[in-house]
């Protein structure tokens, strides 16, 4: 007799169906497990056995073989300990197989028969909710499942004993509850910033648009405090992209508690972080640090410290709003619509440009440095400004800051604009790219963000003078569509250009910066 368990191998953020069939047969007394298992696959037989045991199940003194199929997908990952010991109950009759038909299941075993949480049991639900059936999780993971829908059969034991008594009807198990993480009481926000008037204009224009962020000044000036703070003004995350967002999270195992959370997510990786870490990949390939900021932003702090390389790397998901990664042995895809907010030093002695600072290299200490960043990955940063040093006065008597809450009132009015901008130009665009102007097709901004005469002129002489790029000269019109809705204009006049192109221009000073 061979009975069948349903589980999932994940590819990516998907659910791929897998079909665990256990058989016991004459030979032998051993387990063995085929299929491409995985170094963690193939020790859930020590798992099981031991878990078995421990709810009072002998092992039958025969040949048993489980295979997981089909054959030619890797398995990686605990959650194969659950439907290979419900397998092996159901071939020896301790709990009926037909019960089992109607299920998807994951989980790990304990050596004493409980259940661990595992990672991905919102896509596996999902997944199974698509195919029409219900779910069999670990209880720590019910929370999580549960936002998969009311309408699928989630059970959440914890232990095998309390699932065989279920399907036994000795005992009932809750559907369990979804559950969402409250926010910090104390978040960042702007009201904290004393001075750098132009800079919070430019991160609320980024935050109105989803633009990329450069920020470049000396040390001090308070460039992360900026960037801590832009979540603060940002909308939350609508029902889609919480769901979204939430099932990277969950192939990650960084769902705490699986709760979830409708604040945007804000990513901080370290300068040291290797391209596996930013963009995802490894051994098991797993999501970085790009794809764990979908629908939220990617800070980083002392850009041109990451290697050039790593950086590069980013080009791809700042255009296509996914992260590829191919090996020999296999391809996954996961999405990274972010929004790149990076910090930098002017130099590496970090003064470039100060008045009265004078640099021992003279122009290369800054040249050199803001080399490290390819023109390629600088041209598609939409925004870039200067953060200059705080001046005392701003310091002992600041004049009074706005605070967050109405910043991101505005946010959410120009956003509003967007995405009914986006819905009449066709529904599907709206939900595939965020309605935001930053991830606006050529043809629909040059529709969208259409000037008049005088500022078609502007545009004109400043992207000769500029010798700005096709992609620039595109970014300069949706900066200039959000100023636009910002001010709440249907139009885009001569002035939202000029602030547009004077966001552009900031990297050329740079360059140019003395030091």
């Amino acid at each position: 007799m061979v009975a069948r368990v349903s589980t999932v191998a994940f590819q990516g953020i998907e659910g791929v169906p897998v079909d665990v069939q256990v058989m016991i047969g004459p030979g032998k007394l051993n387990m063995y497990i085929v299929g491409l298992p995985d170094k963690a696959v193939a020790e859930s037989r020590e798992r099981v056995q031991a878990a078995l045991h421990a709810s009072g199940l002998a092992m039958p003194p025969k040949k048993i073989t489980v295979n997981l199929a089909p054959a030619d997908l890797p398995k990686e990952g605990s959650h194969f300990d659950l439907p290979i010991a419900l397998g092996l109950m159901a071939a020896l009759g301790a709990i009926p197989a037909d019960a089992l038909a109607g299920y998807v299941v994951l989980g790990e075993l304990n050596l004493d028969g409980t259940l661990a949480p595992v990672a991905g049991a919102l896509p596996a639900a999902i997944g199974a909710n698509a195919l029409g059936k219900g779910l069999i999780c670990p209880a720590d993971s019910g929370a999580e499942a549960a936002w998969a829908g009311s309408g699928i059969d989630i059970l959440a034991p914890r232990s095998l004993i309390a699932l065989a008594n279920h399907f036994r009807g000795t005992q009932v198990l809750s559907r369990p509850v979804p559950a969402m993480r409250a926010l910090p009481a104390d978040l960042p926000d702007l009201i904290d910033i004393k001075g750098q008037e132009s800079a919070k204009r430019a991160l609320e224009v980024a935050a109105a648009g989803g633009h990329n962020l450069l920020m470049v000044g000396p040390p001090g000036s308070g460039k992360s405090m900026l960037a801590a703070r832009l979540p603060s003004i940002l909308p939350p995350l609508s029902a889609a992209e919480l769901l979204e967002v939430s099932m990277i999270h969950s192939i990650a195992g960084q769902l705490s508690g699986g709760k979830l959370s409708d604040r945007r997510p804000y990513r901080s990786p370290h300068h040291s972080a290797t391209m596996a870490a930013l963009i995802g990949g490894g051994l098991r390939a797993r999501p970085g640090e790009a794809s764990l900021a979908h629908h939220g932003i990617l800070f980083l702090d002392e850009f041109p410290e990451f290697s050039p390389q790593v950086l590069d790397a980013l080009r791809q998901p700042l255009e296509t709003a996914e992260c590829v990664i191919a090996r020999a042995n296999h391809r996954v895809s996961y999405p990274a619509n972010i929004q790149l907010v990076a910090a930098m030093n002017p130099c590496r002695c970090g003064m470039a440009g100060e008045p009265g600072h004078s640099c021992a290299r003279g122009p290369r200490c800054a040249a050199d440095y803001q080399a490290r960043i390819s023109g390629p990955l600088m041209d598609r940063i939409d925004i870039r400004i200067d953060v200059p040093a705080v001046s005392a006065a701003d310091l002992i008597r600041p004049a009074p800051a706005e605070p967050s809450a109405d910043v991101a009132r505005r946010v959410k009015a120009a956003r509003e604009k967007q995405r009914e901008r986006f819905e009449i130009a066709g529904a599907d665009i709206a939900t595939a790219t965020g309605a935001t102007n930053a991830r606006c097709s050529t043809s629909l901004i040059e529709k969208f963000a259409n000037p008049d005469p005088g500022g078609l002129q502007l545009l004109r002489d400043a992207a000769e003078k500029l010798k700005f790029s096709a992609r620039g000269y595109h970014r300069v019109l949706k900066v200039a569509r959000t100023l636009a809705d910002l001010d709440g204009k249907d139009a885009v006049g001569r002035i939202h250009l000029a602030e547009a192109i004077s966001y552009r221009m900031a990297g050329e000073r740079l360059a140019m910066a003395p030091a």
